[in-house]
Protein backbone atom coordinates (compact mmCIF):
# COMPACT_ATOMS: atom_id res chain seq x y z
CA UNK A 1 0.00 0.00 0.00
CA UNK A 2 1.25 3.46 -0.89
CA UNK A 3 1.12 5.86 2.04
CA UNK A 4 1.22 9.62 2.35
CA UNK A 5 4.69 9.19 3.83
CA UNK A 6 5.81 7.51 0.60
CA UNK A 7 4.51 10.47 -1.42
CA UNK A 8 6.23 12.99 0.84
CA UNK A 9 9.53 11.09 0.86
CA UNK A 10 9.62 11.01 -2.94
CA UNK A 11 8.26 14.45 -3.82
CA UNK A 12 8.53 16.43 -0.57
CA UNK A 13 12.16 17.63 -0.95
CA UNK A 14 11.46 19.12 -4.40
CA UNK A 15 8.29 20.79 -3.10
CA UNK A 16 10.17 22.38 -0.19
CA UNK A 17 12.99 23.50 -2.45
CA UNK A 18 10.53 25.40 -4.62
CA UNK A 19 7.90 26.58 -2.14
CA UNK A 20 9.54 26.19 1.26
CA UNK A 21 9.77 29.93 1.88
CA UNK A 22 5.99 30.19 1.47
CA UNK A 23 5.17 27.31 3.82
CA UNK A 24 4.24 27.89 7.43
CA UNK A 25 6.34 26.37 10.18
CA UNK A 26 3.45 24.02 11.01
CA UNK A 27 3.27 22.81 7.40
CA UNK A 28 7.01 22.18 7.19
CA UNK A 29 7.00 20.39 10.55
CA UNK A 30 4.13 18.15 9.43
CA UNK A 31 5.91 17.27 6.20
CA UNK A 32 9.10 16.28 8.01
CA UNK A 33 7.18 14.29 10.62
CA UNK A 34 5.14 12.34 8.06
CA UNK A 35 8.26 11.62 5.97
CA UNK A 36 10.04 10.19 9.02
CA UNK A 37 7.06 8.26 10.41
CA UNK A 38 7.71 4.51 10.80
CA UNK A 39 11.24 4.82 9.39
CA UNK A 40 14.71 4.34 10.84
CA UNK A 41 14.90 8.13 11.29
CA UNK A 42 12.77 7.87 14.44
CA UNK A 43 14.40 4.74 15.80
CA UNK A 44 12.52 1.72 17.05
CA UNK A 45 12.98 -1.90 18.10
CA UNK A 46 14.58 -4.91 16.46
CA UNK A 47 12.96 -8.32 16.94
CA UNK A 48 14.55 -11.67 16.10
CA UNK A 49 12.83 -15.03 15.87
CA UNK A 50 14.67 -17.59 18.03
CA UNK A 51 13.63 -20.45 15.72
CA UNK A 52 14.24 -19.20 12.18
CA UNK A 53 16.48 -16.25 13.03
CA UNK A 54 14.18 -13.89 11.11
CA UNK A 55 14.77 -10.20 11.95
CA UNK A 56 11.96 -7.63 12.09
CA UNK A 57 12.21 -3.87 12.59
CA UNK A 58 9.45 -1.92 14.34
CA UNK A 59 10.04 1.79 13.88
CA UNK A 60 8.45 4.52 15.97
CA UNK A 61 5.52 6.69 14.85
CA UNK A 62 5.75 10.44 14.44
CA UNK A 63 2.49 11.06 16.40
CA UNK A 64 1.76 14.16 14.36
CA UNK A 65 -1.96 14.95 14.45
CA UNK A 66 -2.04 15.33 10.65
CA UNK A 67 -0.41 11.97 9.93
CA UNK A 68 -2.93 9.38 8.66
CA UNK A 69 -0.76 6.51 9.94
CA UNK A 70 -0.72 7.78 13.53
CA UNK A 71 -4.36 8.86 13.74
CA UNK A 72 -5.79 5.54 12.55
CA UNK A 73 -6.52 4.12 16.03
CA UNK A 74 -6.76 7.34 17.99
CA UNK A 75 -10.56 7.57 17.68
CA UNK A 76 -11.05 4.51 19.87
CA UNK A 77 -8.84 5.97 22.60
CA UNK A 78 -10.79 9.23 22.45
CA UNK A 79 -14.11 7.42 22.74
CA UNK A 80 -12.94 5.67 25.89
CA UNK A 81 -12.26 9.07 27.51
CA UNK A 82 -15.65 10.60 26.68
CA UNK A 83 -17.87 8.72 29.13
CA UNK A 84 -18.72 11.99 30.92
CA UNK A 85 -20.38 13.33 27.76
CA UNK A 86 -22.91 10.50 27.48
CA UNK A 87 -26.49 11.57 28.18
CA UNK A 88 -29.42 9.16 27.72
CA UNK A 89 -31.23 11.41 25.24
CA UNK A 90 -31.35 11.71 21.43
CA UNK A 91 -28.49 13.77 19.98
CA UNK A 92 -28.05 16.05 16.99
CA UNK A 93 -25.17 16.99 14.69
CA UNK A 94 -25.20 20.73 13.91
CA UNK A 95 -22.83 21.85 11.14
CA UNK A 96 -21.78 25.44 10.38
CA UNK A 97 -20.04 26.12 7.04
CA UNK A 98 -17.84 29.13 6.34
CA UNK A 99 -19.02 30.75 3.06
CA UNK A 100 -16.78 30.56 0.00
CA UNK A 101 -16.24 34.32 -0.19
CA UNK A 102 -14.67 34.28 3.28
CA UNK A 103 -12.38 31.26 2.76
CA UNK A 104 -9.73 33.21 0.84
CA UNK A 105 -9.34 35.45 3.90
CA UNK A 106 -9.59 32.57 6.37
CA UNK A 107 -6.87 30.36 4.88
CA UNK A 108 -3.83 32.62 5.47
CA UNK A 109 -5.28 33.69 8.85
CA UNK A 110 -6.68 30.41 10.17
CA UNK A 111 -5.81 31.04 13.82
CA UNK A 112 -7.78 34.30 13.86
CA UNK A 113 -10.76 33.39 11.70
CA UNK A 114 -11.30 29.81 12.83
CA UNK A 115 -11.06 30.74 16.49
CA UNK A 116 -13.72 33.42 16.06
CA UNK A 117 -15.79 31.05 13.92
CA UNK A 118 -15.78 28.58 16.81
CA UNK A 119 -16.84 31.20 19.34
CA UNK A 120 -19.51 32.75 17.11
CA UNK A 121 -21.12 29.45 16.13
CA UNK A 122 -21.19 28.11 19.69
CA UNK A 123 -22.62 31.38 21.04
CA UNK A 124 -25.26 31.54 18.29
CA UNK A 125 -26.42 27.98 18.90
CA UNK A 126 -26.52 28.50 22.65
CA UNK A 127 -28.41 31.80 22.36
CA UNK A 128 -31.06 30.39 20.06
CA UNK A 129 -31.56 27.31 22.23
CA UNK A 130 -31.98 29.42 25.38
CA UNK A 131 -34.79 31.41 23.73
CA UNK A 132 -38.10 30.20 25.27
CA UNK A 133 -39.67 30.23 21.79
CA UNK A 134 -37.34 27.41 20.78
CA UNK A 135 -35.98 25.21 23.59
CA UNK A 136 -35.50 27.47 26.60
CA UNK A 137 -32.46 25.72 28.07
CA UNK A 138 -28.66 25.63 28.11
CA UNK A 139 -27.07 23.13 25.71
CA UNK A 140 -24.02 20.92 25.96
CA UNK A 141 -21.83 21.02 22.84
CA UNK A 142 -18.61 19.44 21.64
CA UNK A 143 -17.37 20.89 18.36
CA UNK A 144 -14.81 19.69 15.80
CA UNK A 145 -13.25 21.81 13.05
CA UNK A 146 -12.85 20.16 9.64
CA UNK A 147 -11.28 22.06 6.74
CA UNK A 148 -11.52 19.75 3.73
CA UNK A 149 -13.82 18.23 1.16
CA UNK A 150 -13.42 14.64 -0.02
CA UNK A 151 -11.20 15.80 -2.90
CA UNK A 152 -8.98 17.84 -0.52
CA UNK A 153 -10.31 21.30 -1.35
CA UNK A 154 -10.33 23.94 1.39
CA UNK A 155 -13.81 23.98 2.93
CA UNK A 156 -13.82 24.91 6.65
CA UNK A 157 -16.84 23.84 8.69
CA UNK A 158 -17.56 22.94 12.31
CA UNK A 159 -19.51 19.90 13.49
CA UNK A 160 -21.21 20.13 16.90
CA UNK A 161 -22.56 17.10 18.74
CA UNK A 162 -25.50 18.34 20.85
CA UNK A 163 -27.82 16.35 23.15
CA UNK A 164 -31.50 16.83 22.38
CA UNK A 165 -32.41 19.06 25.28
CA UNK A 166 -31.16 21.69 27.67
CA UNK A 167 -30.98 22.68 31.31
CA UNK A 168 -33.41 25.36 32.44
CA UNK A 169 -32.27 28.66 33.94
CA UNK A 170 -32.85 27.37 37.48
CA UNK A 171 -30.29 24.63 36.86
CA UNK A 172 -32.67 21.88 37.99
CA UNK A 173 -35.07 21.09 35.18
CA UNK A 174 -34.14 19.24 32.01
CA UNK A 175 -36.09 20.42 28.95
CA UNK A 176 -36.42 17.70 26.33
CA UNK A 177 -36.29 18.60 22.64
CA UNK A 178 -38.33 16.84 20.00
CA UNK A 179 -36.79 13.63 18.71
CA UNK A 180 -36.39 15.04 15.18
CA UNK A 181 -35.95 18.77 15.82
CA UNK A 182 -33.59 20.93 17.89
CA UNK A 183 -33.58 24.51 16.51
CA UNK A 184 -34.54 26.34 13.31
CA UNK A 185 -31.50 26.58 11.03
CA UNK A 186 -32.50 29.77 9.19
CA UNK A 187 -32.43 32.11 12.22
CA UNK A 188 -29.35 30.20 13.45
CA UNK A 189 -27.53 30.99 10.19
CA UNK A 190 -28.45 34.67 10.46
CA UNK A 191 -27.29 34.79 14.08
CA UNK A 192 -23.89 33.17 13.51
CA UNK A 193 -23.28 35.48 10.54
CA UNK A 194 -23.97 38.54 12.69
CA UNK A 195 -21.77 37.32 15.54
CA UNK A 196 -18.80 36.53 13.30
CA UNK A 197 -19.24 39.85 11.52
CA UNK A 198 -19.06 41.68 14.85
CA UNK A 199 -15.99 39.67 15.89
CA UNK A 200 -14.05 40.24 12.65
CA UNK A 201 -14.95 43.93 12.62
CA UNK A 202 -12.50 44.31 15.52
CA UNK A 203 -9.56 42.88 13.53
CA UNK A 204 -7.26 44.17 10.80
CA UNK A 205 -8.86 41.67 8.42
CA UNK A 206 -12.12 43.60 8.26
CA UNK A 207 -11.20 45.84 5.31
CA UNK A 208 -10.25 42.90 3.10
CA UNK A 209 -13.51 40.99 3.56
CA UNK A 210 -15.96 41.37 0.64
CA UNK A 211 -19.22 43.07 1.61
CA UNK A 212 -21.36 40.37 -0.03
CA UNK A 213 -20.24 37.90 2.66
CA UNK A 214 -22.60 39.60 5.10
CA UNK A 215 -25.52 39.74 2.67
CA UNK A 216 -25.59 36.17 1.41
CA UNK A 217 -27.34 33.26 3.12
CA UNK A 218 -25.03 31.06 5.21
CA UNK A 219 -25.33 27.28 5.35
CA UNK A 220 -26.24 25.57 8.65
CA UNK A 221 -27.41 21.97 8.92
CA UNK A 222 -29.00 20.15 11.86
CA UNK A 223 -29.86 16.44 11.88
CA UNK A 224 -30.53 13.69 14.46
CA UNK A 225 -27.73 11.15 14.92
CA UNK A 226 -28.99 8.75 17.58
CA UNK A 227 -28.46 8.60 21.33
CA UNK A 228 -25.56 8.39 23.75
CA UNK A 229 -22.79 6.10 22.60
CA UNK A 230 -24.10 5.97 19.03
CA UNK A 231 -23.81 9.74 18.69
CA UNK A 232 -20.27 9.80 20.10
CA UNK A 233 -19.19 7.09 17.66
CA UNK A 234 -20.71 9.23 14.89
CA UNK A 235 -18.54 12.18 15.94
CA UNK A 236 -15.29 10.29 16.65
CA UNK A 237 -14.17 10.03 12.99
CA UNK A 238 -14.52 13.81 12.64
CA UNK A 239 -12.24 14.27 15.66
CA UNK A 240 -9.32 12.23 14.34
CA UNK A 241 -9.91 12.07 10.61
CA UNK A 242 -7.17 13.72 8.57
CA UNK A 243 -7.57 15.22 5.13
CA UNK A 244 -6.55 12.00 3.38
CA UNK A 245 -6.23 8.44 4.68
CA UNK A 246 -3.57 6.12 3.29
CA UNK A 247 -6.01 3.61 1.83
CA UNK A 248 -7.38 6.27 -0.54
CA UNK A 249 -4.02 6.70 -2.31
CA UNK A 250 -4.07 4.43 -5.35
CA UNK A 251 -0.72 5.14 -6.96
CA UNK A 252 2.11 7.54 -7.72
CA UNK A 253 4.16 7.57 -10.91
CA UNK A 254 5.67 10.03 -13.39
CA UNK A 255 5.29 12.94 -10.97
CA UNK A 256 1.57 12.33 -10.39
CA UNK A 257 -0.52 11.00 -7.51
CA UNK A 258 -3.84 9.19 -7.97
CA UNK A 259 -6.35 8.96 -5.12
CA UNK A 260 -9.94 7.94 -4.53
CA UNK A 261 -12.76 10.12 -3.19
CA UNK A 262 -16.53 9.97 -2.91
CA UNK A 263 -18.97 12.43 -4.44
CA UNK A 264 -20.91 14.06 -1.62
CA UNK A 265 -24.21 14.18 -3.53
CA UNK A 266 -24.25 10.99 -5.61
CA UNK A 267 -22.12 8.86 -3.24
CA UNK A 268 -20.29 7.61 -6.31
CA UNK A 269 -16.56 6.88 -6.15
CA UNK A 270 -14.35 9.28 -8.09
CA UNK A 271 -10.73 8.81 -9.13
CA UNK A 272 -8.58 11.96 -9.20
CA UNK A 273 -5.05 12.34 -10.54
CA UNK A 274 -3.00 15.42 -9.66
CA UNK A 275 0.56 16.43 -10.15
CA UNK A 276 2.59 15.61 -7.04
CA UNK A 277 3.09 19.32 -6.46
CA UNK A 278 -0.66 20.04 -6.60
CA UNK A 279 -1.42 17.03 -4.42
CA UNK A 280 1.01 18.15 -1.73
CA UNK A 281 -0.35 21.70 -1.94
CA UNK A 282 -3.92 20.51 -1.39
CA UNK A 283 -2.96 18.39 1.59
CA UNK A 284 -0.92 21.14 3.24
CA UNK A 285 -3.92 23.47 3.13
CA UNK A 286 -5.34 21.46 6.02
CA UNK A 287 -2.36 21.65 8.37
CA UNK A 288 -3.65 23.65 11.32
CA UNK A 289 -1.49 26.28 13.04
CA UNK A 290 0.64 25.01 15.91
CA UNK A 291 -1.33 24.99 19.16
CA UNK A 292 -4.72 25.45 17.50
CA UNK A 293 -7.40 23.46 19.35
CA UNK A 294 -9.65 21.72 16.83
CA UNK A 295 -11.96 20.03 19.39
CA UNK A 296 -13.75 22.33 21.85
CA UNK A 297 -16.48 21.90 24.46
CA UNK A 298 -19.10 24.47 25.44
CA UNK A 299 -22.05 24.88 27.78
CA UNK A 300 -22.86 21.78 29.82
CA UNK A 301 -19.87 19.98 28.23
CA UNK A 302 -17.19 22.48 29.21
CA UNK A 303 -14.50 21.08 31.47
CA UNK A 304 -15.54 23.18 34.46
CA UNK A 305 -19.07 21.72 34.37
CA UNK A 306 -18.17 18.01 34.33
CA UNK A 307 -19.23 17.37 37.95
CA UNK A 308 -22.58 19.03 37.33
CA UNK A 309 -22.88 17.02 34.11
CA UNK A 310 -22.38 13.79 36.06
CA UNK A 311 -25.27 14.66 38.37
CA UNK A 312 -27.44 15.61 35.41
CA UNK A 313 -26.72 12.31 33.69
CA UNK A 314 -27.67 10.40 36.85
CA UNK A 315 -30.90 12.40 37.08
CA UNK A 316 -31.83 11.66 33.46
CA UNK A 317 -31.07 7.96 33.86
CA UNK A 318 -33.30 7.85 36.95
CA UNK A 319 -36.13 9.59 35.12
CA UNK A 320 -35.75 7.20 32.20
CA UNK A 321 -36.01 4.20 34.50
CA UNK A 322 -39.12 5.63 36.16
CA UNK A 323 -40.76 5.99 32.77
CA UNK A 324 -39.85 2.40 31.91
CA UNK A 325 -41.50 1.21 35.16
CA UNK A 326 -44.80 3.02 34.50
CA UNK A 327 -47.78 0.76 33.69
CA UNK A 328 -49.21 0.74 30.15
CA UNK A 329 -51.43 3.64 29.14
CA UNK A 330 -54.65 1.71 29.67
CA UNK A 331 -53.62 0.84 33.24
CA UNK A 332 -52.51 4.29 34.34
CA UNK A 333 -54.86 6.39 36.51
CA UNK A 334 -56.62 9.09 34.58
CA UNK A 335 -55.45 12.62 35.34
CA UNK A 336 -57.78 14.94 37.18
CA UNK A 337 -59.28 16.96 34.33
CA UNK A 338 -61.33 19.15 36.69
CA UNK A 339 -58.60 20.65 38.85
CA UNK A 340 -58.51 24.43 39.15
CA UNK A 341 -62.03 24.81 37.68
CA UNK A 342 -63.58 28.27 38.15
CA UNK A 343 -67.12 29.35 38.75
CA UNK A 344 -68.56 30.91 35.56
CA UNK A 345 -70.38 33.58 37.68
CA UNK A 346 -67.87 34.80 40.27
CA UNK A 347 -64.60 33.32 39.01
CA UNK A 348 -63.78 31.61 42.32
CA UNK A 349 -62.24 28.14 42.44
CA UNK A 350 -64.82 25.36 42.57
CA UNK A 351 -64.58 22.88 45.49
CA UNK A 352 -64.87 19.14 44.92
CA UNK A 353 -67.94 17.84 46.81
CA UNK A 354 -68.07 14.18 45.85
CA UNK A 355 -66.87 11.72 43.21
CA UNK A 356 -69.40 9.93 41.06
CA UNK A 357 -68.78 6.21 40.47
CA UNK A 358 -67.92 5.07 36.97
CA UNK A 359 -70.93 3.88 35.01
CA UNK A 360 -71.19 1.68 31.96
CA UNK A 361 -72.53 4.59 29.93
CA UNK A 362 -73.01 8.31 30.44
CA UNK A 363 -75.91 9.16 32.83
CA UNK A 364 -78.18 10.54 30.12
CA UNK A 365 -77.77 7.40 28.02
CA UNK A 366 -78.49 5.10 30.97
CA UNK A 367 -81.58 7.10 31.96
CA UNK A 368 -82.92 6.74 28.44
CA UNK A 369 -82.24 3.00 28.54
CA UNK A 370 -84.03 2.69 31.89
CA UNK A 371 -87.07 4.47 30.60
CA UNK A 372 -87.16 2.19 27.58
CA UNK A 373 -87.03 -0.86 29.86
CA UNK A 374 -89.90 0.43 32.04
CA UNK A 375 -92.01 0.90 28.96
Amino acid sequence: MITLGDVFRRYGPASRARWGSQRSSAQLAAMHAIEACRTEALGGQVYRCPHCDQVRYAYHSCRNRHCPTCQHDAAQDWLARQQDLLLPVPSFLVTFTLPAALRAIAFPHQAQVDDRFFRASAAALQQLAQDPRFLGGQLGMVGVLQTWTRDLRYHPHIHYLVPGGGLSADGRTWITARADFLVHVKPLAILVRAKLQAALRQTELWRSIPAEVWRQAWVVDCRPVGSGWTALKYLAPYVFRVALSNHRILGMADGEVTFRSQDGETRQTRISTLSAEAFIERFLQHILPKGFVKVRSYGLFRVGARQHLTRLRAQLILQQRKVELLPPDDERPEPDQHQDLRCPNCGQALRLERVLPRQRAPPDVQSVASREQRR
